[in-house]
């Protein structure tokens, strides 16, 4: 097993105003060499939106890009004629594909929009832009991993164009959940959401993430009630 560890204060930070951003992986300003992706991984955002502001209107090509509302509302808009709002409890998937552009903002003229982005590099290039959306319930994810984002479009949650998952799991006080890796070329970046868990010997508080590769499998203990997001990718990877 080889593994890497990421404090939560070792993340890159930027606070525009309306936009505090963490980034696990160099990100716009932020850039360290150390930090540019974890295999096909390549950003993790933890964004916290002020009321009524977001990301106006901007191009993306070639990433599959995941959005994950933690709390608050997304109100999204983009060139393919796609308009909706995106809760908490639900997570929204986009393959950029060839270029799609894209806005997306706070909906709340009150509250602030705290979220996860996720990029992942796609195992093709210039493909057709595509966009969805899904439910999930943390009720489903109690000592359970809940598969968010798979490979397969027969499989449960949203798909996208990698061998790359991402699944949530919320682990009851004192209890061991252990996570299989679904390719041997992959490896897994968990961050803890929030709660205290112990992984590889490591002792873990909120956003601390690691990521691990060259194992089958991996332990996680835990010692309150506590979530997790994991996101497992191929550690080799070439666009095509």
């Amino acid at each position: 097993m080889k593994s890497i560890f990421h404090t939560s204060e070792s993340r890159g930070q930027a606070d525009h105003g309306w936009l505090n951003a963490k980034h696990s992986f160099s990100f716009a300003n932020w850039q360290n060499r150390e930090r540019m992706h974890f295999g096909a991984l390549r950003v993790l955002n933890d964004d916290i939106v002020a009321a009524g502001t977001g990301f106006g209107k901007h191009p993306h090509d070639n990433m599959e890009i995941i959005t994950i509302p933690l709390n608050g509302e997304i109100q999204h808009e983009d060139s393919m004629g796609h308009k909706e709002i995106i809760r908490t409890n639900q997570v929204q998937v986009m393959s950029a594909g060839s270029g799609i552009y894209h806005s997306e903002f706070n909906s709340s003229k009150t509250e602030e929009l705290k979220l996860f982005q996720i990029w992942i590099f796609p195992d093709k290039e210039n493909l057709e832009p595509r966009y969805a959306t899904i439910n999930y319930s943390w009720e489903n994810a109690k000592n359970n991993f809940l598969p968010l984002v798979s490979p397969k479009k027969e499989n449960k949650g949203a798909w996208i164009h990698q061998n790359a998952w991402i699944h949530i799991i919320k682990i009851e006080k004192a209890q061991t959940a252990t996570y299989t890796i679904k390719n041997k070329y992959n490896g897994v970046y968990i961050m803890l959401i929030n709660g205290f868990i112990e992984i590889d010997n490591k002792k873990m508080n909120d956003r601390d993430a690691i990521g691990i590769w060259e194992t089958e499998s991996v332990n996680i203990f835990s010692e309150v009630d506590s979530q997790l997001l994991l996101i497992e990718v191929p550690m080799k990877f070439k666009n095509k």
